[in-house]
């Protein structure tokens, strides 16, 4: 396998992680006598933190400020990600990756003190990983959709956008993605609506339907998006 330089999400791409934010937002919301579901949670997935938090507070007209949304938020989260697997296939192929020579990277909107709460289960893995971006590195001025974090990862790598290929659940992270001027391979929550994802150079339903040579940077297929 040629060597390639491949940047992951990790919330949904490497860790199943979304069904926990969504329970903590859901008991939150649930105090107040609203409804945190996916007609609200797919505006703000793939989202900076906040922006995200402001999406929610306004949809479900809770009585609190995004911010105080977000501190309520990780204190449940902070017990549950202790329970957190990886996607199904995603360490495999992962590894597999590693082993063919490719250089790997995460970028992630989750703030540094929340990634490292996350990753301590996974470390044998996670630690394999040349360079994590996270949220609120100094560098990602604006997330995603902006390429900021993309650009962030690519450097840490010594690679050039070009040169890279990313994998992304979100539509967000798609057009981040995009505007980096990468590659970008989209894995959607079922729950999703692919035709969000037209802007992805392929959209799989998992990892079992990837392999290492179909995100070679400069591959002939097409960008394509289907149905739910």
């Amino acid at each position: 396998m040629r060597s390639m330089n491949v940047i992951f999400d990790l919330d949904g791409v490497l860790l199943d992680t979304e069904p926990l934010y969504t329970q903590a937002i859901a008991q939150i919301a649930g105090r107040f006598g609203k409804v945190y579901d996916w007609s609200v949670k797919g505006q703000c997935i793939g989202r900076g933190t906040l922006e995200a938090a402001a999406i929610i507070v306004e949809a479900l007209a809770l009585p609190m400020a995004p911010a105080a949304l977000v501190r309520e938020r990780d204190e449940i989260l902070r017990g549950l990600f202790a329970t957190a697997r990886p996607m199904p296939g995603a360490e495999l192929f992962s590894r597999a990756l590693a082993a063919g020579g490719a250089r790997l990277a995460i970028a992630t909107s989750t703030e540094s003190s929340l990634f490292a709460v996350k990753a301590a289960p996974h470390q044998a893995w996670l630690s394999m990983f040349q360079a994590v971006v996270c949220g609120d590195d100094p560098r990602v001025a604006r997330s995603k959709p902006a390429p900021d974090i993309f650009l962030a990862a690519a450097a840490d790598l010594g690679a050039s956008p070009a040169d890279c290929v990313v994998l992304e659940d979100s539509p967000f992270g798609v057009a981040g993605a995009r505007a980096a001027g990468m590659r970008v391979i989209a894995l959607p929550d079922p729950a999703m609506d692919r035709a969000r994802y037209a802007q992805a150079h392929l959209v799989v339903g998992s990892f079992a339907e990837l392999t290492p040579e179909m995100l070679s940077v400069g591959s002939a297929r097409a960008p394509t998006a289907g149905g739910r």
